[in-house]
């Protein structure tokens, strides 16, 4: 069985970054045009932590980012080396094709789908998603009154399950991920294009603080879970 990634989102110091690789995490999402983010950082602290992530030997960096400036993002890519960038906002698939033509071809470019109501906002979308350069996808809520990213929320697994049908490539799940509930996402888990899941929230504590038990839990309850696939 292939190992399922783990991701977690929203480190600001190299104390982030190391806390997570003693939990198991697998990738560490880097705010960077995020307005109003929690966890945004610059420039040269996304190029700092995406050094420390590599440093630690199993982390690795992944922008993550509202910005839809194809020539600002490369500049970003070739100043910080980050080789995953995630693109959490309402862009458009001629931006992913132009991006996708100025980024080294080693460079993975995830594109959020945003859910409503257990609706995808990107729908009619997708193929031209996937023809532009989208090599993953990542499945999160988007809440009643527009807020997208972070929110804590989760996603109806039977609108996961519905959507999957849709596209081609890989996904990532985010969305209300805790230690707890991997059994209520069986079905979604055991699909051949489950690659992983996303968490920020449940990756804290209280004040907002990484905790690194919840992460460890979040692993194993994911990780040790068995799932039959379904084709």
């Amino acid at each position: 069985m292939t190992k399922k990634l783990l991701k977690v989102c929203g480190a600001k110091t190299r104390d982030d970054v190391e806390l997570l690789a003693d939990s198991g995490a697998d990738l560490v999402g880097l705010w960077h045009g995020v307005p109003n983010g929690p966890s945004e950082v610059s420039v040269d602290q996304v190029a700092l932590l995406a050094e420390a992530a590599r440093a630690t030997g199993q982390l690795e960096p992944m922008l993550v980012t509202f910005l839809s400036d194809v020539d600002l993002l490369r500049q970003i890519v070739e100043r910080t080396g980050i080789r995953w960038i995630q693109l959490h906002a309402y862009q458009m698939p001629q931006m992913i094709r132009a991006l996708r033509a100025r980024v080294p071809h080693d460079v993975t470019i995830v594109k959020v789908l945003h859910l409503r109501a257990g609706t995808c906002l990107e729908k009619p979308l997708i193929k031209a998603y996937e023809k532009a350069g989208t090599d993953l996808f990542l499945l999160d809520v988007v809440t009643e009154d527009g807020q997208i990213g972070s929110t804590g929320q989760r996603l109806h697994p039977k609108a996961v399950v519905e959507l999957v049908p849709s596209f081609t490539k890989p996904f990532l799940l985010a969305g209300g991920i805790s230690a707890h509930n991997s059994a209520d996402y069986a079905t979604v888990a055991a699909h051949p294009q489950f690659l992983g899941i996303d968490v920020d929230t449940g990756a804290r504590d209280q004040q907002g603080h990484f905790e690194g038990k919840n992460i460890s839990a979040i692993t194993r309850g994911w990780r040790t879970a068995r799932h039959e696939e379904v084709a």
